[in-house]
């Protein structure tokens, strides 16, 4: 009992000093005022030091710097749901059999398992062993015809970004940010070695050290991917381990300062809209992209943060609302440049009834809580029929969960699903029943 109270304890304390793990006082005075190569020569200077993991440290890190809240590892190569140490590669024939340790640039680019970099937490991250054997030790890029997709939409194929048309691995949108600034952060990190690194990527030197597609790439990406709480998390959970940071993380606009002409343009207003001028959303469960424009039009960080401010919708991280209940809700679209500025737009949405469909009345099930935050609840006891499907579909009709598993009662981890509607379809041979739920 002793033994359980005390690990507890230490588990509380810990999540609390990662809590207060906050940029350090003066930690980047060195770097104001600065641009172009000797900003990054600053941050060089800055972040160059710091504690070494060994290689078999790296399972142990990755359960504090890639816990989701569920308390799985945070994949973002498949999303598949992996728990720390069990599922540790490994073999793998197919996604989802175990996560590893991947380096985000790969080692063969640069060689060698003596150079620190080896075991930089802030370009190593647990993914889906499988997905990250099809990756390879190809760029990062765009594809539009992937030759491999895996589960949750990572992308394998030709590229399709100007500047280079070899085979690539493209991260889904919600990513893509992450892998950029970590990119940043190697090449301010190892300025002084990546000269001699050799990548599609690489330009060879220590400045700008990436190809001009790769800037171009990695730019683009920081600024359509603003910085998340799991990015900011990681960063200072990888401090307390390593004793150094992400400048990209805490600064997003170095990246801009440092490789994107050295200054900086600041959005000063954002119109919101509903596509083709709609106000309102007037079906169940309908939805209605929005729209932001922002001006001025050469904004250096042009990207936006969507929210709404009532319970009556939701909003997805591409702007598309969804409606939830009948009222007025205030959609917002937020500047990602640090601004403050912000548009807002009322949506009018009625005739959401009870938010339950019910497609056989005889069956009797019963989901709870709804909305659901982690776990949902499924009874199914008083069917009249067992089913032996059970089903859940995004509100584009997106199948995202699917089982043949199906008990009396049972609970499902949807602690990784967007925010948003869903449907549940509880099937089988002689019985059907649909379910709305909000996540």
């Amino acid at each position: 009992m002793f033994k359980i109270r005390y690990t507890f304890i230490a588990i509380f304390l810990f999540s609390q000093i990662i809590s207060f793990a906050q940029i350090p006082s003066g930690y980047y005075n060195a770097a104001n005022g600065l641009t172009g190569a000797p900003l990054k020569s600053a941050l060089h200077n800055i972040i160059r030091n710091h504690t070494e993991r060994s290689y078999a440290d790296l399972w142990t890190d990755f359960q504090t710097t890639d816990k989701t809240s569920a308390g799985k590892v945070w994949d973002m190569y498949s999303g598949c749901t992996f728990t720390f140490v069990t599922n540790q590669c490994g073999n793998y024939s197919s996604e989802c059999d175990c996560y590893n340790r991947e380096h985000s640039m790969p080692n063969s680019w640069w060689g060698g398992t003596q150079d620190t970099m080896y075991t930089d937490l802030f370009h190593l991250v647990p993914t889906d062993g499988y997905v990250n054997n099809r990756r390879s030790n190809y760029p990062f890029g765009q594809v539009t015809t992937p030759t491999y997709t895996s589960q949750n939409g990572s992308k394998l194929g030709p590229c399709t970004f100007a500047g280079y048309t070899g085979v690539v691995f493209e991260p889904i949108n919600q990513y893509k940010g992450d892998f950029a600034r970590n990119y940043l952060y190697l090449a301010t990190r190892y300025e002084n070695k990546i000269a001699s690194w050799t990548s599609p990527m690489l330009a060879g030197n220590a400045y700008p050290a990436f190809t001009s597609w790769a800037i171009n790439l990695l730019l683009q990406w920081n600024a359509q991917d603003s910085v998340s709480q799991k990015e900011i998390d990681r960063n200072n959970a990888v401090y307390l381990i390593q004793g150094n940071r992400n400048p990209f993380i805490d600064h997003p606009e170095y990246a801009n300062l440092i490789w994107g002409g050295g200054s900086i343009v600041f959005v000063n207003s954002i119109t919101v809209q509903g596509q083709g001028g709609a106000t309102s959303i007037v079906t169940q469960g309908g939805s209605l992209q929005m729209g932001a424009t922002v001006l001025p039009v050469n904004a250096t960080i042009s990207s936006v943060t969507w929210s709404v401010k009532n319970a009556t919708a939701t909003i997805n991280a591409a702007g598309l609302l969804t409606a939830v209940s009948d009222g007025i809700d205030t959609v917002v679209a937020t500047a990602n440049d640090g601004s403050g500025v912000y548009g807002i737009k009322e949506i009018s949405i009625s005739n959401q009834g009870s938010g339950v469909n019910f497609i056989d009345l005889n069956d009797k099930v019963t989901i709870y809580p709804n909305p659901a935050n982690e776990i949902l609840n499924i009874d199914i006891k008083q069917m009249q029929f067992h089913p032996d499907i059970i089903a859940i579909t995004d509100i584009r009709g997106k199948l995202v969960y699917k089982s043949s598993t199906v008990l009396d009662h049972q609970k499902l981890d949807i602690a990784e699903l967007e925010k948003g509607v869903y449907f549940i379809t509880i099937s089988g041979k002689n019985c059907k029943s649909v379910f709305k739920f909000i996540r």
